[in-house]
């Protein structure tokens, strides 16, 4: 029986997504044999509401010297991340010597903003590829999981911090309470937690199931993010609905009775008991939803093949593994799906082999149809590519509904 990570409560499963690789484990031929799988199984905690992974590999798998993600990649995330760094400058414009620790702060695309403004700034990054392009820009990042440990060691040499930050990586550890321990060291007494994963709530009302994969050991909601801070003294006092990732959450949290909690608090955490986080059947109900997606989208994909025409898949991101591999999208559907990422790029997707190919390819030759895996970016992916649309090509999406563009 396994028990959930958060509370200990027995939990089990609702949904198998079947074998499943690593998701930004983009693999060469030689590779093939030995790829790494796992069986991806999820469940809800009818006790804490966090729903999780049944199963998850071991971190070093996920994040190491090949990881092929690299938030700077992308204009918008650019921009957002630079309107989230000034939130955060104006909550510790009072402080002096104000000091932030960001982890999984990849290749530095948000802490940049406090380097170039002369702010004292940490970044924590366990993935050496990415953490060597932020080292490079100057900005002052340590390859290094987080944990009580680290903490202490941050706390000798730098100080206590005034904010701790994250974007899209709290989500990520499994070991949650020695996170949240951690923080607890290195966090002044009037210091904020201030995070964004994607969000429970919207997966669910817009059956983005691929924001399960390897990595995202949880989903996250308000219920199931108050319960697992509140056993360490922490409150929630704000959050603020994001449009990144097809849908996020950014969560505020305090010591208790250090700021007062906000009306967004007591309104979303309100909607989330109308949808039904806290109910079993809200989870099955999920299950058959992400199943009748998966039919309504291999249709589409199969009819069009059957008339002879071209697709490919555009953005090889993390996402793309789960709808993939799910689905069952083979390179008997896809000639290819074109990437930006140079570490992507002559290699194969995860499980299913599918070539990926610079984004050159694709404006040299367009297909008829391209599978938008990148739909979290697709207004600024749609901007740049007006001339395919020009040229007759459509747009399979699949987020927030399944259609033809």
């Amino acid at each position: 029986m396994k028990t959930c990570l958060i509370c200990g409560n027995p939990i089990d499963p609702f949904i198998s997504f079947g074998k499943m690789p690593i998701a930004n484990g983009f693999i060469r031929k030689e590779e093939f044999a030995r790829e790494y799988f796992f069986e991806m199984k999820v469940a809800h905690c009818s006790q804490c509401n966090m729903v999780q992974l049944i199963d998850q590999p071991e971190r070093e798998q996920m994040f190491n010297e090949n990881y092929a993600f690299f938030s700077g990649t992308s204009k918008f995330m650019g921009q957002h991340f630079k309107e989230f760094a000034d939130e955060i400058k104006s909550n510790i414009a009072n402080k002096k010597d104000p000091f932030v620790v960001e982890i999984g702060s990849n290749d530095g695309i948000m802490l940049r903003n406090f380097k170039n403004d002369g702010i004292r700034h940490l970044g924590i990054e366990p993935s050496k590829n990415v953490a060597l392009v932020a080292q490079k820009d100057g900005i002052n990042t340590i390859t290094e999981f987080f944990d009580k440990e680290l903490a202490r060691k941050i706390v000798e040499k730098e100080g206590h911090a005034d904010a701790f930050i994250a974007a899209n990586v709290m989500c990520h550890i499994p070991y949650f309470h020695s996170i949240i321990e951690g923080i607890d060291i290195l966090l002044n007494e009037d210091g904020i937690i201030v995070f964004e994963e994607p969000y429970l709530g919207s997966v669910l009302e817009k059956t983005t199931y691929d924001q399960i994969y390897d990595e995202h050991v949880f989903l996250f909601s308000l219920h199931s993010i108050s319960y697992a801070f509140e056993k360490h003294g922490f409150v929630l006092f704000d959050a603020v609905q994001q449009e990144t990732h097809g849908g996020s959450m950014r969560y505020y949290l305090c010591r208790k009775n250090t700021r007062e909690i906000s009306d967004n608090v007591l309104a979303l955490t309100k909607h989330e008991k109308e949808i039904g986080i806290e109910r079993e059947q809200t989870y099955l109900n999920f299950r058959d939803h992400c199943e009748q997606a998966k039919v309504k989208l291999m249709g589409i994909i199969e009819s069009v093949r059957a008339q002879g025409k071209r697709i490919v898949g555009y953005a090889a991101t993390s996402k793309s593994t789960t709808i993939i591999n799910y689905c069952g999208i083979t390179d008997q559907h896809l000639d290819y799906i074109c990437d930006t990422t140079p570490i992507k790029q002559g290699k194969f997707s995860p499980g299913a082999h599918i070539p990926v190919k610079p984004h050159d390819e694709f404006q040299k030759n367009y297909p008829d149809y391209a599978l938008l895996f990148g739909y979290n970016h697709e207004k600024e992916i749609m901007g740049k590519e007006q001339k395919f649309g020009e040229n007759g090509g459509k747009w399979i999406v699949y987020v927030p509904e399944i259609t033809i563009k």
